[in-house]
């Protein structure tokens, strides 16, 4: 066994800084994340190409969640088989293959293969980021990596509804699937390059070498069936009911009430948006502190409430809602993340860990659909009492955080 001093020294040189880690990742989110929201800005275009009706062309978003609920759990055992690194460059691969894929496409039922296939890549790509910033960024600095790459999805979501109807009018249906890929391609390259990860394993199945060099038994799943991880995913699922709440149901919402389409559809992603500053601020406070549960519990919090005033206010709590939502319970994306990896009881569990959390969170944004539409009846016009059912269960969520023994 060589000396902690030298221990210490060559893990020290092995580490990257947190902020290119982060962006290294944020692009390939980024990347996937576009060709994830290619496909809301051009619905209409798509059902006249494809011949396809509602309840088909629902499928096109759909396949997405549903796919991380089967994909998530193998997913964590490849990234501790092969590694997360080479993973997120498959991810990218698979990427490439659903959107060409698609581009050959000739009927609904192939095109929406083709979207599962890149649901996949997307389940991979998000369950694999959070692994590699805990291999390659020291310990003290991993909730500022975190909340960089926390906003993966809010970027990306927003560049693909701006760039898709623009680049759909001028190169066709073809060439935004194929420029996406293209992209896809690019942030792979930028992953294989800028990202060095020490030590990962590398086909290990027996065991895992631990930081001191001896052999650790292998990470199983019944490891993470801990009070603590318990109640923290229990918070984290009903977060994630409540963000797809408003971003599935908010527009129409308030459409019914009056609001112009353009203005409730800003309404309701402006919290998103506004996590880009909320979530690496969060993300630079916990590394500060040394602590992310209070920030955590902050951002829960606030989360049921928003929620409900987003269902029923039409006036000025509408706006501080999206303020309140945007600046706090944003914040706790890239919290999540870090906190968690903080749970686990050995750091050899990340792999397959991340597999299990991927899976908590397809479940939760498929109640966050499924559950919240029974709530709000057959004609979508029960605002209050669905409102109140999560803001209730976003402090279930709260609670379930306080008594999480997480630093």
């Amino acid at each position: 066994m060589q000396p902690d001093g030298n221990k210490e020294q060559g893990a020290s040189r092995s580490y990257q800084n947190p902020v290119m880690i982060g962006v290294v990742l944020l692009i390939a989110g980024i990347s996937v994340a576009m060709i994830q929201y290619k496909v809301p800005t051009i619905l209409t275009e798509l059902m006249a190409l494809f011949a396809m009706d509602a309840k088909a062309a629902s499928w096109l978003m759909s396949i997405f969640t549903l796919m991380s609920i089967f994909v998530a759990l193998p997913t964590g055992w490849l990234a501790q088989k092969f590694g997360a690194k080479r993973m997120m460059i498959v991810a990218c691969g698979i990427a490439i293959l659903g959107s060409l894929i698609g581009v050959a496409s000739g009927s609904s039922a192939v095109l929406i293969f083709s979207r599962a296939v890149e649901g996949v890549a997307l389940t991979v790509l998000t369950t694999c980021g959070p692994i590699v910033v805990q291999k390659c960024v020291k310990p003290e600095k991993i909730g500022s990596a975190m909340g960089i790459w926390g906003i993966w999805g809010c970027l990306g979501s927003t560049i693909a509804a701006v760039v898709t109807p623009t680049v759909f009018e001028t190169l066709g249906f073809s060439g935004l699937w194929i420029l996406f890929a293209a992209i896809a391609a690019c942030a792979a390259v930028l992953v294989s390059v800028a990202i060095r990860v020490p030590q990962e394993a590398q086909g290990q199945d027996s065991a895992v070498p631990e930081s001191d060099g001896s052999l650790a038994e292998k990470p199983r799943y019944r490891e993470m069936l801990t009070r603590d991880i318990v109640l923290f995913f229990v918070g984290f699922a009903i977060f994630n009911i409540c963000l797809l709440a408003i971003l599935s149901f908010v527009p129409t919402i308030l459409q019914m009430q009056g609001f112009d389409p353009t203005l409730s559809g800003l309404i309701s992603t402006a919290p998103m948006l506004l996590s880009v500053i909320s979530s690496p601020l969060f993300g630079v406070i916990s590394d500060k502190i040394g602590r992310c549960k209070p920030l955590l519990v902050a951002a829960m919090l606030v989360m049921g409430p928003c929620t409900l005033a987003l269902y029923t206010q039409t006036g000025a709590l509408l706006w501080v809602a999206v303020v309140v939502m945007g600046l706090v319970g944003m914040g706790g994306v890239g919290m999540f993340l870090s906190g968690y990896m903080k749970l686990l009881p050995r750091p050899e569990l990340a792999s397959i860990g991340m597999g299990v959390m991927i899976l908590v969170q397809g479940l939760g944004q498929f109640l966050g659909t499924f559950l919240v539409q029974i709530l709000l009846g057959p004609t979508l016009e029960n605002w209050v009492f669905a409102g109140t059912v999560l803001m209730v269960m976003g402090l279930v969520g709260t609670v379930s955080l306080l008594l999480c023994r997480l630093k």
